[in-house]
């Protein structure tokens, strides 16, 4: 049996739950109860409690500074803690990193666990956004027709683009159904009302009256969408889940309606420059045709073309005589050459040994006697001579 002290056994306690990865990551909602502020080290001293139980909780200062609110004994929160033992009091309590009121803190959370989850699905790589149109001629707003932002977009638009068309799909932009009225516009500009950009938002607000652009089906319908969406969400430090999704983030809606459309005031004074420019460079262009051309008239074979062309007729004579007299002389070697090997051909020609008093002898077939052996008595014979042929019988034979 082994006996150890009151301090081991707190400390192997304090070991089991440090080494536990779920105790070390937990977030608990409950009732504030016992708080105390400690003015000198700035650490907070508390217990959470709800109907069936009560827990110690610390947070230190370095946590605690980091607070947008001021706990009171009696607030709801949600806190992000470790749970742990205080060896010297051998009781276990929660070390809080974080701390929401509750609502606001659920919330919270569930925003940082779907923002996790599209982050590691790619639905907010840069390398996928796609371009938004410099030069729009329709763009579709989902928003309130109702409300602040509709007027902050229209009103820009009108300013600086009036050539654009506007088409509204009136939404829902709080509340339980907000969602799936975003989502419904979303399909009806990709599908029905196509258009070039995209604008959904909607003004300022709380985070549970901007949740609707935190859920889930509406980031995916953005990031499905085939036409580049701007969100348009008022607030100014503060990113929804639309805002990682869209293809350009604005950080108010009349921020979105400037980056969505160019101002054509400066788009006039660019075509009238680039004008300008134009007519310039087609002036220098014309002027130095025009220095070709007077270049080109002082030339004298263009002021006078019969000297080129003179010229060009005195070669071509030239030329021709050459032709005619490298023709003559070969066509005079050729006619020797075949003189020469007719000679040769004739020499050894059948009828020139014919002649020498030969004759060559075939049978009435054709066929040529060369031996006395072909020969046969009776047979007819056909002689062949340098000057005609004759036909003559075979009465006898002589080996």
């Amino acid at each position: 049996m082994q006996i150890i002290t009151v301090s081991q056994l707190n400390k192997y306690i304090k070991t089991l739950l440090d080494y536990d990865e779920l105790l070390n990551n937990v977030y608990i909602k409950g009732e504030l109860s016992n708080f105390k502020l400690h003015y000198a080290s700035g650490h907070c001293y508390m217990t959470l409690k709800d109907e069936g139980g009560v827990v110690k909780a610390v947070m230190f200062r370095s946590a605690a500074s980091k607070l947008k609110f001021a706990p009171e004994n009696g607030m709801k929160v949600i806190v992000n803690a470790r749970v742990s033992v205080y060896e010297r009091d051998g009781v276990y309590q929660l070390y809080i990193n974080e701390m929401q009121p509750d609502g606001i803190g659920a919330l919270h959370i569930r925003y940082n666990q779907l923002k996790d989850q599209l982050d590691k699905e790619g639905l907010f790589d840069k390398r996928l956004k796609k371009g938004i149109p410099k030069y729009p001629e329709k763009i579709g707003i989902i928003t309130s027709p109702t409300g602040a932002a509709i007027r902050d977009i229209l009103n820009v638009i009108s300013r600086r683009y009036p050539i654009c068309q506007v088409y509204i799909f009136p939404a829902q932009v709080q509340g339980e159904e907000a969602k799936y009225t975003i989502v419904e516009g979303l399909l009806y500009f990709n599908k029905v009302q196509k258009v070039d950009t995209i604008i959904a938002g909607r003004g300022g607000g709380s985070i549970e009256d901007l949740w609707c652009f935190n859920e889930e089906m509406v980031a995916r319908a953005i990031f499905d969408s085939e036409i580049p969406v701007i969100s348009a969400v008022g607030h100014e430090t503060d990113f929804t889940i639309a805002d990682f999704t869209a293809d350009l983030r604005a950080p108010t809606p009349s921020a979105a309606a400037e980056l969505a459309v160019p101002d054509i005031t400066e788009l006039i004074q660019y075509v009238s420059i680039s004008h300008v420019r134009l007519m310039n460079a087609l002036k220098s262009s014309v002027d130095v045709k025009k220095a070709k051309l007077k270049h080109a008239a002082e030339n004298r074979f263009l002021s006078h073309p019969m000297l080129l062309i003179e010229d060009k007729i005195q070669r071509l004579s030239d030329y021709s005589l050459k032709m005619s007299l490298y023709f003559e002389k070969t066509l005079k070697e050729k006619q020797q050459n075949f003189i020469r090997n007719v000679s040769k051909l004739d020499s050894l020609s059948p009828l020139q040994v014919l002649k020498r008093g030969y004759s060559f002898v075939e049978k009435e077939d054709g066929q040529v006697i060369d031996s006395i052996a072909k020969v046969h008595e009776k047979d007819i014979l056909h002689l062949s001579f340098h000057d005609g042929k004759a036909k003559c019988v075979v009465h006898d034979i002589e080996k």
